[in-house]
């Protein structure tokens, strides 16, 4: 049986994500100014965030078969999130010197294959070690160091600025000196909060019986990959369900990181000309805010620990889901900085339970010796959605949304109230039963 574990046990096992999203919230707040700043054309833009979703889409499931399969002196999980860590590091070290697009778009890729290497193993090492009735505190906490990580990531140019910095220093390539120092602390967080994880968390030993059960499987990324088939075959409904919950979801959030400055540098600034001042400033307000709704969900993902376990993750969700969906639609509509904190609330709420309510009602109806498995095809729900975003949006930036990134916005806000209604139809299980002869080798839980 899975021993119950502290808050404070808990804590440590997560800091290590904070790390990897304070790499995302670099990759959020930065990449569409990066692109700009070396010339992308404005409606091409998500063609050039397609490196996070298709690496998501490739990599996380099979990492997280392999996950399951894997021996080692240092366990299952433990491996490939170290190993992630690392060129995740080196990746962020190498961004913000790019002296051309291809070559930032090309990095990305790297950086994004390596967060994917680490993010499906880590959270099923979280889901390893809890015993059910803790798997709400722990994937909410894995919550709150995202809001944690994100908030640094957004608000250290702006911390740099205030500690003395020029916001108007650039490099060749007209990179701010500020967003180049930013991705360089990034590369420090990277590696050594996962570090910090590893030294203070251990991954559950396997049983004899377990270990004899994963031996007896055939090993190698061929047999994972037919893990995978099954799997998907095999699928939960709650989790089928699930899916388009993610679909209006993460759709939305795609559209708001990568228009949300455009959009203030137009309301605020009345430019999008990554060469004016205007610009530059829209970049350190964007970052602000985006601080702001990252802190929200970093205190409100313990806050709604209680409300979760109260009223259950579906009602949760769909209410920060609507929040976020009016907070959106109000960002145009706002000509003062000081007011965007409000919607901002909103956005924060709904960023801590994306990041964990959907969590909990899957680690509930799956199989526990397929977690590293079913969590991989999991995060294809939100790599789907992100890849259908990139290929339609510039189809109809111009013709539908007027070439206007504030529509681009509005847009998301009506696509989190669809995801609201949807999550109401989610029909939360238990499974009856595990899915493959292996579960007569697991304990109970």
């Amino acid at each position: 049986m899975k021993p119950r574990l502290s808050l404070w046990q808990i804590v440590n096992m997560n800091i290590g994500f904070f790390g990897i999203q304070f790499s995302f919230g670099l990759q959020q707040s930065s990449m569409s100014p990066i692109y700009k700043y070396l010339g992308a054309d404005e409606a091409s833009l998500p063609y050039l965030w397609l490196a996070g979703p298709m690496t998501g889409l490739l990599v996380q499931p099979l990492i997280g078969a392999m996950s399951d399969r894997t021996i080692t002196r240092w366990g299952r999980r433990t491996p490939y999130f170290l190993i992630g860590a690392i060129l995740c590091s080196l990746g962020l070290l190498a961004m913000p010197f790019s002296p051309t697009l291809w070559m930032a778009a090309s990095l990305l890729w790297i950086l994004d294959a390596a967060n994917n290497v680490t993010m499906e193993p880590y959270r099923a090492f979280v889901s390893d070690k809890l015993k059910p009735e803790q798997h709400s505190l722990g994937f909410l906490t894995q919550s709150a160091f995202t809001g944690l990580g994100q908030t640094l990531a957004y608000l250290t140019p702006s911390l740099l600025v205030w500690l003395g910095m020029n916001k108007d220093a650039v490099n060749s390539s007209h990179i701010p000196h500020i967003v180049i120092v930013a991705f360089m602390i990034g590369a420090v967080f990277s590696i050594t909060s996962v570090l910090w994880t590893l030294k203070t968390t251990k991954e559950n030993p396997l049983t004899e019986a377990e270990l004899q059960a994963m031996r007896a499987r055939p090993a190698g990324w061929r047999h994972a990959l037919a893990d995978i088939v099954d799997a998907v075959r095999e699928m939960p409904s709650t989790m089928r369900q699930l899916a388009w919950v993610k679909l209006f979801q993460w759709y939305a959030m795609f559209c708001y990181w990568q228009y949300i400055m455009l959009s203030l540098s137009t309301t605020l600034y009345g430019t999008t000309d990554q060469a004016s001042q205007g610009f530059r400033d829209a970049g350190l307000l964007t970052g602000q805010v985006g601080a702001f709704y990252n802190f929200v969900a970093f205190v409100g993902a313990l806050a709604l620990v209680p409300f979760t376990r109260r009223h259950g993750p579906k009602i949760t969700h769909s209410i920060c889901l609507a929040l976020a969906g009016v907070a959106m639609l109000s960002i145009p509509h706002i000509h003062t900085p000081a007011w965007l904190f409000v919607p901002m609330i909103g956005i924060g709420l709904a960023w801590a339970s994306i990041m964990g309510n959907p969590y909990v009602m899957l680690a509930g109806c799956i199989p526990p010796e397929r977690t590293g498995v079913y969590m991989g095809i999991f995060n294809m729900f939100i790599v789907i959605p992100m890849i259908i975003q990139i290929f339609t949006l510039p189809l109809y930036y111009r013709s539908l949304l007027g070439g206007n990134p504030e529509n681009v916005i509005r847009l998301a806000g009506v696509l989190m109230l669809c995801g609201a209604v949807a999550v109401l139809m989610v029909k939360i299980k238990k499974p009856q039963a595990s899915l493959r002869p292996l579960s007569d080798a697991v304990t109970p839980t």
